[in-house]
């Protein structure tokens, strides 16, 4: 069964950086679209950041141009590096394909922007 760990959240300062990183065990991960997803507190459930197979890239509105996605098809991780965090970026950050069927989900990672 594939699994995904999520780990590189923590408590950051408005303003700071983040770099989240997702390790899958799926044997044919450079075959999936990855995605990044967080969810606020009493929120659903966003997908924020995809990548392609090919290193494509798309990324919600709300992380356009302060959020990065990117992923290392031999050691089967997507990363997430986080610039310019804003207390509204408070949230469980998880890591799974960018399309159903998904993974069974991870337990995420908490990455919470305060003062």
């Amino acid at each position: 069964q594939v699994q995904v760990v999520e780990s590189g959240g923590g408590l950051v300062q408005p303003g700071g950086s983040l770099r989240l990183s997702c390790a899958a065990s799926a044997s044919l991960f450079n075959i999936y679209d990855m995605g990044w997803y967080r969810q606020a507190p009493g929120k659903q459930l966003d997908l924020i950041a995809s990548i392609a197979i090919r290193g494509s890239t798309n990324y919600a509105d709300s992380v356009k141009g302060r959020f990065t996605i990117s992923r290392d098809n031999a050691k089967k991780t997507v990363y997430l590096q986080m610039n310019t965090l804003k207390p509204e970026d408070t949230a469980v950050y998880y890591c799974n394909r960018a399309a159903e069927p998904q993974f069974p989900w991870g337990q995420g990672t908490q990455v919470t922007v305060s003062s």
